[in-house]
C-alpha cells in the first residue's frame, strides 16, 4: 500500500516539477527577448527605425507644415524688421546698417527652416552614436543558466507534495506578470519612437520661430526636447543594464520562493525606471 502511495506521490511530484521546470526554462524567455532588442532599437535614428514611417511623416510635413512655418517665418522677419527701425528712437538715429543684420538674421532664420530635417536628424545622430557606445552594458542574457536548472530540478524533487504545489502556483503567477511587463517593455520602446516621430513632423513650426529673439524659445525648447528624446534612449541602456547585473546575481538555492519572487520584483522595477526615462530626461534637458 506504501509502495502505491509513493508511486502516485512520486508521479505528482514529477509532474508538478516539470510544470515548475518549464516555467522556469521559460521565465525570462519573453522578458530576456525583448531587453536583447532595446540595445538594437533605441540605438536607431527615425529614419533607420522605420524608414517608410518616416518617409511618410517628412512627406507630411514638408507639404502641410512646412507652408504653416513659412507663413509664421514671414510674419516674425517682419516683425523683426519693425523692431530694428523703432528700436532707435522711432527713426529719429536711424541707420541703414539695420537693414544687413535684418537680412542676416532673415537668410539664418530660412536656413535654418530650409534643413529643418536635416538639423533633426543630427540631434539624433549624436544620440544614437551614445547609444551604441554604451550598448556594451548589457553583458549578457537574463535567462536561468543551465547549470542552475538542474540543480533547482534535483532540490525541488527532495521537496515535499505541498510546498511544490505552492512553487507551481507561484512560478505560474510570476510566468504570467513577466509576459505582460514585457508587453510593456515593448510599448515603452516603441512609444518613444512614435513620440519622437510625432515631434519631427512638427519640426518646422518651432524652428520657424528662430528668427526672432523674443519668440525664439518655442524653438529653443523643442531642440532641447529633441536631445531629451535622444538621450532617454541611453537612459533606458542604464535600465536595462542595472537590471541584467540584479538578474544574474539571484541564485536559486535555499529560498526558491523568494528568488522567484525577487525576480518579478526586479523586472517590475526595470518596467518602472523605463517610465521614468521620459521625465528624467525632460528634467535633465530643461524641456517642457
Amino acid at each position: 500500500m506504501n509502495s502505491i502511495f509513493d508511486k502516485i506521490t512520486t508521479w505528482l511530484k514529477e509532474i508538478i516539477v516539470g510544470g515548475i521546470m518549464d516555467h522556469f526554462t521559460g521565465l525570462f524567455e519573453s522578458v530576456n527577448q525583448s531587453v536583447g532588442e532595446i540595445a538594437n532599437e533605441v540605438g536607431k535614428t527615425p529614419s533607420d527605425f522605420a524608414p517608410e514611417v518616416f518617409q511618410l511623416i517628412r512627406n507630411v510635413s514638408e507639404s502641410v507644415i512646412m507652408p504653416i512655418a513659412g507663413m509664421i517665418l514671414t510674419f516674425i522677419v517682419c516683425y523683426e524688421l519693425i523692431q530694428m527701425i523703432i528700436e532707435h528712437n522711432n527713426l529719429a538715429n536711424f541707420e541703414t546698417w539695420v537693414f544687413f543684420r535684418w537680412i542676416l538674421k532673415t537668410f539664418i532664420a530660412v536656413t535654418l527652416i530650409s534643413n529643418t530635417f536635416n538639423i533633426v536628424m543630427a540631434v539624433f545622430d549624436v544620440a544614437q552614436h551614445v547609444v551604441n557606445n554604451s550598448a556594451g552594458i548589457i553583458s549578457g542574457a537574463t535567462a536561468v543558466n543551465a547549470s542552475a536548472l538542474e540543480n533547482l530540478q534535483d532540490r525541488l524533487m527532495e521537496m515535499d507534495l505541498g510546498p511544490l504545489l505552492g512553487l507551481w502556483l507561484e512560478s505560474t503567477i510570476v510566468s504570467i506578470t513577466l509576459k505582460i511587463l514585457s508587453v510593456v517593455i515593448f510599448i515603452i520602446v516603441y512609444g518613444r519612437m512614435i513620440e519622437i516621430y510625432l515631434m519631427t513632423s512638427l519640426a518646422p513650426i518651432p524652428f520657424a520661430t528662430f528668427g526672432n529673439r523674443e519668440q525664439s524659445h518655442m524653438g529653443q525648447n523643442y531642440v532641447r526636447s529633441l536631445f531629451a528624446l535622444g538621450f532617454q534612449g541611453f537612459l533606458i541602456m542604464i535600465c536595462v543594464g542595472i537590471y541584467a547585473v540584479l538578474i544574474q546575481g539571484i541564485a536559486f538555492s535555499d529560498d526558491i520562493s523568494g528568488s522567484i519572487w525577487g525576480v518579478m520584483g526586479y523586472t517590475v522595477l526595470l518596467a518602472y525606471t523605463l517610465f521614468k526615462t521620459g521625465s528624467l530626461s525632460k528634467s535633465i534637458f530643461a524641456a517642457h
